[in-house]
């Protein structure tokens, strides 16, 4: 009787398995390729620049802290580029809204000081999911 009902078990198990691989591979992937072409620009702060001192660590992990715990920021925000060298904080990479970007802003501000940030947030609305009317 135990066996029959494990010969039952495992393809329903690979069955919901194959469903939800499926379902996670229809959804749309958010792509940033564009946006990361930016990081080639001459004079660009890039990710590689963090310094690794402890300092530096410490500031760039509170700042990323603070606007990963503000669950009214979009994914986009969560994500922002935020490098750290020598107490000057560089954020990059794309939010939402004017909103979200000043919030990330003053959440850096007020771990580094607001003379210590730079910022070359941009704004990309999210994409409208509904049909164009017919004119």
């Amino acid at each position: 009787m135990q066996m029959k009902s494990r010969r039952r078990f495992v393809p329903t198990v690979l069955l919901a398995a194959a469903v939800q691989v499926a379902i996670l591979g229809a959804q749309a992937k958010p792509d940033n390729t564009a946006t990361n072409k930016g990081d080639g620009n001459k004079g660009a702060a890039t990710a590689d620049q963090q310094k690794n001192n402890q300092t530096d660590l410490e500031t760039t992990r509170q700042i990323r802290r603070a606007i990963v715990a503000d669950k009214n920021l979009s994914t986009y925000a969560h994500n922002v580029k935020i490098i750290t060298q020598n107490g000057h904080v560089t954020l990059r990479g794309p939010v939402r809204t004017e909103a979200e970007k000043e919030v990330v802003q003053e959440k850096a501000a007020a771990v580094a000081g607001a003379t210590n940030v730079t910022s070359t947030l941009s704004i990309v609305p999210a994409k409208s999911s509904t049909p164009k009317q017919p004119s």
